[in-house]
């Protein structure tokens, strides 16, 4: 074969080669440069008459924007708030519009607006202000809006009779038994689980409230079931609820630990009460660190709802530590704020009980005994009756407790 066709043969070869590791490379950095598309998996809602919550659930973390479209009277479209989700895909059966029967919330629709985004649009009835954060383990976009209420038709209709005074109300509070179904909480030392005690205690709650108080009671779970955090208060939101009280307890490596401790919601620097909410959280104490950033966005300082907080549990847990005295060695470890993901966006006072520690061996020989959980249970409602009587919820509810009323109820 003549040296010039050989010669030919091999740079041909060698243009081949060359050829297809660039191609190889090119395909390689393509599928790197194209970052993986998280699937837009499920959307859950709770609606009430003037608070709606709106789930997002993802596979993995995205970006994401919210829009706020005001009422349209020409287009005769009621106010809608739009959440572009990028990067991500939206799973097939998801496609159809979600029609809500009444409250706030009038429909969800979702659609892959472009190929690298997902777009959920909510229909509302009015909105007088919303916020969205996101959530971890699993990932999700949590959206919460306020709007009012449409007045009733007598109220609406023009008149010249004087106003009527206005008529008294039960209160209604949402009991939560923390944790439950896949979820055990803290385990004793003896093998206690949390889920267990403290739905026991709830029952023994709500049963004492509705025969001592006569409120109306709703409990997140009423069985051993897994309720997501986020929907416990989304439960509360919607029912309208008075008060929203979570009962856990607490657990400590250190088993000498004990005592009883109340929480509402905010940001701290404190180890132990970061810890205690990655736990009750599930998720690590670095996600609680992102999630004190996210809580310090949400403009927790809101008087209307952190002053009757805390006074509700500045009374649960003052009662709780005064009625248990008999048992000896019952420690007051106060009221404190952590980053708990149950009581976000709470519209009414809430707070999180800590009752006993499950780890210390005496304190979770206690929590098996029925009597201890009855002296718990009339503990927690006296504390709550001292609040209700303290703010006027009984003779005279005021649904927009004033601050200035709060500080003055001692």
């Amino acid at each position: 074969m003549p040296k010039n066709a050989v010669r030919c043969i091999i740079f041909f070869y060698l243009l081949w080669i060359s050829a297809v590791h660039f191609l190889g490379i090119s395909q390689v950095q393509a599928s790197q440069d194209t970052p993986t598309k998280s699937l837009v998996t499920g959307i859950r809602y709770w609606s009430g008459p003037t608070h709606t919550r709106i789930v997002i659930d993802l596979d993995h973390e995205v970006s994401y924007q919210d829009h706020l479209l005001k009422e349209d009277d020409v287009l005769k479209k009621p106010p809608r708030l739009y959440i572009d989700l990028t990067v991500a895909k939206l799973s097939p059966h998801l496609k159809e519009p979600i029609p809500i029967e009444g409250g706030l919330l009038k429909r969800v629709r979702a659609g892959q607006y472009n190929p690298h985004t997902v777009r959920v649009v909510l229909d509302l009835e009015s909105v007088a202000t919303y916020k969205t954060f996101p959530l971890s383990d699993p990932f999700r976009v949590v959206i919460d809006v306020l709007g009012t209420a449409p007045a009733p038709i007598a109220q609406q209709e023009e008149t010249s009779q004087p106003p009527q005074p206005r008529q008294s109300k039960s209160i209604t509070i949402v009991i939560d038994p923390g944790h439950g179904g896949e979820d055990p909480g803290a385990i004793g030392p003896t093998g206690l689980k949390e889920k267990d005690v403290v739905l026991k205690l709830s029952q023994r709650v709500r049963d004492k409230i509705n025969k001592k108080l006569g409120w109306d009671v709703i409990m997140t779970r009423d069985d051993d079931r897994f309720i997501p955090l986020d929907e416990r208060t989304a439960i509360a939101n919607s029912k309208n609820a008075d008060l929203f009280l979570s009962i856990h307890a607490n657990a400590c490596t250190d088993r000498r630990i004990c005592g009883i401790e109340s929480f509402v919601l905010g940001t701290t620097t404190d180890k132990v009460a970061l810890r205690l909410a990655a736990k009750e959280n599930n998720i690590s104490t670095k996600q609680v660190s992102d999630l004190q950033v996210i809580l310090a966005d949400l403009k927790l300082n809101d008087p209307h709802k952190v002053i009757p907080s805390n006074l509700l549990a500045d009374c649960v847990q003052g009662s709780l530590v005064k009625d248990l005295q008999h048992y000896g060695q019952v420690r007051d470890l106060g009221v404190k704020q952590a980053p708990f993901v149950v009581l976000i966006g709470a519209e009414m006072p809430s707070i999180l009980v800590e009752v006993s520690f499950i780890s210390n061996p005496r304190e979770e020989k206690r929590l098996r005994n029925p009597r201890y959980l009855n002296a718990l249970a009339d503990a927690i409602v006296d504390g709550l009756k001292q609040y209700a009587h303290g703010v006027k919820m009984i003779t005279d509810y005021q649904p927009s407790l004033s601050a200035s009323t709060a500080l003055s109820s001692n």
